[in-house]
């Protein structure tokens, strides 16, 4: 059987694909100033290994914060703009499209836009999934194509969304 609607995407038993413009998708509040858009995560498809895949834009001069997983490893992909990327607080390097990251469990790290005339775009995978259950909590829902909002802040209950999603506690002894 062959189906050749490209614009939509499409389920079946065991295979899901997804299309750009259809994604789930969320803005980010500050100090990231994007989106997410999930691709692939355990309440779309069944699986046998939750994992979750999207892609996530950065505004101009923005960053995500520094932060690590504690029970979830993570590939990173860049494919769109430059920055920087700070791990474990002390290690910086360059990041350029086609430069790609493992994080291991408890891992920090943070991502840094340099650049105030582009946005940085990239791809991820985490393992086992939960990263969209964040993105869903703090954001606001985004149509493919819709003007960015306004910046707006993080939850005031940000804490205990991360502490019930995928990420470690803050290291306090780091600040």
């Amino acid at each position: 059987m062959s189906n050749t609607d490209t614009a939509k995407s499409i389920e079946g038993e065991r295979f899901l694909i997804t299309r750009p413009e259809e994604a789930e998708s969320y803005w980010q509040p500050l100090p990231a100033n994007g989106y997410v858009s999930i691709h692939v995560a355990p309440h779309q498809i069944r699986m046998d290994a939750p994992i979750a895949v999207g892609t996530q834009t950065l505004g101009k001069g923005a960053y995500v914060r520094d932060h690590s997983h504690d029970r979830n490893e993570e590939v990173i992909h860049f494919i769109h703009g430059k920055g920087r990327v700070v791990i474990n607080g002390t290690e910086t390097h360059d990041i350029t499209p086609g430069t790609t990251l493992f994080l291991g469990k408890g891992c920090t790290h943070t991502f840094i836009n340099d650049s105030e005339t582009e946005e940085m775009h990239w791809i991820w995978f985490m393992n086992p999934g939960g990263l969209e259950s964040f993105f869903r909590q703090i954001g606001r829902p985004r149509a493919h194509g819709d003007s960015p909002p306004s910046p707006f802040p993080r939850p005031t209950n940000v804490a205990e969304i991360e502490a019930n999603t995928v990420f470690a506690a803050p290291n306090r002894d780091s600040k």
